[in-house]
């Protein structure tokens, strides 16, 4: 095996790892990016190292940019008394693209998993309790997905803020089991206006 080859195997064996890649699928994705090396590879390989760099995650909320604070956490607008809380950053784009919500956000980075030996302060909840405190938070939506690992974080933080601020959650429109980043912006738009106390 030459070492361009080897090269070639150890970049398919990377993408394979990718979500909704398997051998197969990197090995035609790699393939296709070495037949458009200039036009593909180059300027992708560029972008990845300057994202590699530059992305820092949020200090606030947990968002992704290229500063200490994001460009949601820095905007007054936003500062609406409205948080919304979700699993991880691709949930926030998902809320983001709806184009509905126009307050601030939490991002937990996961969900509480005892097999997995991820407990509140991991997930950052006494950090969320003290930004809804500090920053004047009337209501906070709980966005999390309709899964059994996201229902039982949804009870645990409405445990941890009852009587200090409005609670909310999705509404209609949220299949069990169901997870954000895959519905579509109307379901979400549906389930943000139709949300329910908790």
């Amino acid at each position: 095996m030459t070492e361009a080859t080897s090269d070639i195997d150890a970049l398919i064996e990377m993408m394979a790892r990718l979500p909704g890649l398997g051998p197969r699928s990197a090995r035609r994705a790699v393939l296709h990016l070495i037949a458009r090396r200039d036009l593909q590879l180059i300027p992708l390989a560029d972008q990845m190292a300057r994202v590699a760099s530059t992305v820092r995650e949020c200090v606030v909320c947990g968002n992704l940019g290229s500063a200490d604070r994001c460009d949601i956490c820095l905007s007054e607008k936003r500062a609406n008394g409205e948080l919304c809380v979700v699993e991880d950053v691709a949930d926030l784009w998902a809320m983001e693209r709806s184009g509905v919500f126009r307050g601030r956000y939490h991002v937990l980075g996961g969900t509480l998993s005892a097999l997995d030996a991820v407990g509140p302060d991991e997930l950052g909840i006494p950090k969320l309790v003290r930004r809804v405190a500090d920053e004047g938070v009337n209501e906070v939506i709980l966005a999390l997905n309709a899964t059994v690992d996201g229902q039982t974080t949804a009870h645990y933080i409405a445990d941890q803020l009852e009587g200090r601020v409005r609670l909310t959650s999705l509404a209609q429109g949220v299949p069990i089991g169901g997870e954000l980043d895959y519905l579509d912006d109307g379901t979400i738009s549906a389930a943000l206006r139709a949300r329910k106390d908790i």
